[in-house]
């Protein structure tokens, strides 16, 4: 039987092939299936052959062209697969590179506060413990004491400073005057002649003062020597305030 180009089953495998290349299918399965149904359809209608003879006595056409589409469709998916994956192993990059951008920023700031901190903790330290000491030096820093000249003005305006503290009258005048007819500014004078002296009680010191009356008005704060000359002015001072009223109204022995 001579092979007709024009037949049904012809057409059809031609058909299949062109919607094999356009679709990229790559199963084999297609074609044999295909294969069968040419066999049916190239039977004429009024023929006796069995359908097991006309599939042996057809012959069926495969294209000889290799079926490329589908290899380069996986290739192309696998590519396209790759591709999506770097995009998103990128972004993935990208992200956890942003966050440990943000996260060292966020340390950076976090330190540069703490030593801004710690800087100013020191500084306020620093200033406390500088303030501490001042205070100190305050505290502990001496009054300068007044220094008064070892003679007689100097043993009258000491004594006079202290007496102005204990609240005992008298003026430098008054003093002055008195000492200079008790003892004539002897600190170191002795009365041994007067009736004191008699009774074993001689008058000593710048004012003339006997041991008794020394040791009952003897101004706290100064020395117990009835020598010294301070001492030995402010008390004799205190003892003519309390008989006299004040040692400026003594004029002469008493």
């Amino acid at each position: 039987m001579p092979k007709n180009t024009n037949t049904p089953g012809h057409s059809r495998l031609t058909k299949l092939n062109k919607l094999t290349k356009r679709h990229k299918i790559a199963l084999a399965g297609v074609a044999t299936l295909g294969a069968a149904a040419l066999a049916f359809s190239a039977v004429p209608s009024d023929a006796g052959t069995t359908t097991s003879d006309a599939a042996a006595s057809t012959k069926i056409t495969y294209s000889t062209e290799p079926i490329k589409g589908v290899k380069a469709s996986v290739t192309d998916q696998l590519a396209g697969a790759g591709v999506k994956t770097e995009a998103i192993q990128a972004k993935a990059d990208a992200k956890a590179k942003a966050a440990k951008a943000k996260a060292d920023a966020a340390a950076k700031k976090k330190a540069a506060a703490e030593a801004a901190a710690k800087k100013k903790a020191e500084a306020a330290r620093k200033a406390k413990k500088a303030a501490s000491r001042s205070t100190e030096r305050v505290k502990i820093q001496p009054v300068a004491a007044t220094t008064y000249a070892n003679n007689l003005n100097g043993w009258i305006n000491h004594a006079l400073a202290i007496m102005k503290q204990k609240g005992i009258p008298g003026s430098y005048n008054g003093l002055y005057k008195n000492i200079m007819r008790e003892s004539s500014g002897n600190p170191s004078a002795v009365n041994g002649w007067d009736v004191n002296a008699v009774n074993g009680t001689p008058s000593i010191g710048l004012l003339q003062v006997i041991q008794p009356t020394f040791n009952a008005y003897h101004v706290s704060g100064t020395s117990t020597n009835i020598y010294d000359p301070v001492a030995n002015i402010t008390a004799a001072a205190n003892y003519a305030a309390d008989r006299y009223g004040s040692i400026d109204n003594v004029n002469s022995a008493y």
